[in-house]
């Protein structure tokens, strides 16, 4: 049987994570057996390799831009050949096209994996991202957006892009959670 990309990725460049960001790898996908019941297939395996790689692009030695949603992609496409809807869920994972801008790579990240176009799976990751602490504990979207800025301050680029993608967040969340309320149980 084939390992997993965040297995053979984990096997091929062992340490490399930060150890802080080591169960956010393996955590953020913890939400999904909620958020994947309404998925079948393709949307939900889609959905749990995103909750487990989007972050991926932290490892030092994959940290080329420095932005580790582009960094992320780009290995995942570049050294595995990921699914390019993957691909592109890594690259944009939790509005960072935002955070792109406020690092000048908006027109990069834009160019190199457009957003996918599939709102429902888009909020599922978002979901599992902004209700898992870097420590793998469950959290509220509201405790990950102060997190944030506790963790880099108000006039970070970090700090200011939290406070311009907080709205989305919530509402992608909300989204999130209306839907899981209406699924039978």
């Amino acid at each position: 049987m084939a390992s997993s990309p965040s297995r053979r990725s984990e096997q091929s460049h062992p340490g490399e994570l930060r150890s802080r960001y080591r169960p956010r790898v393996v955590s953020p996908a913890q939400p999904i057996g909620k958020v994947g019941r309404g998925s079948t297939g393709a949307s939900a395996d889609l959905l749990v390799a995103a909750a487990t790689l989007h972050d991926v692009g932290y490892a030092p030695r994959l940290a080329v831009a420095g932005f580790h949603p582009l960094d992320g992609a780009r290995f995942l496409r570049d050294e595995h050949g990921a699914d390019e809807r993957l691909v592109r869920l890594v690259a944009n994972h939790s509005f960072a096209l935002l955070e792109a801008e406020g690092r000048g790579l908006r027109e990069v990240l834009e160019a190199e994996f457009p957003l996918l176009e599939d709102q429902p799976l888009v909020d599922a990751l978002v979901y599992c991202d902004m209700t898992t602490t870097p420590d793998g504990e469950r959290a509220t979207a509201e405790e990950r957006v102060a997190e944030f800025l506790g963790r880099y301050g108000d006039d970070s680029v970090v700090g200011r892009f939290i406070q311009r993608a907080a709205p989305e967040i919530f509402a992608a969340v909300e989204r999130v959670e209306a839907a899981l309320a209406a699924q039978p149980r």
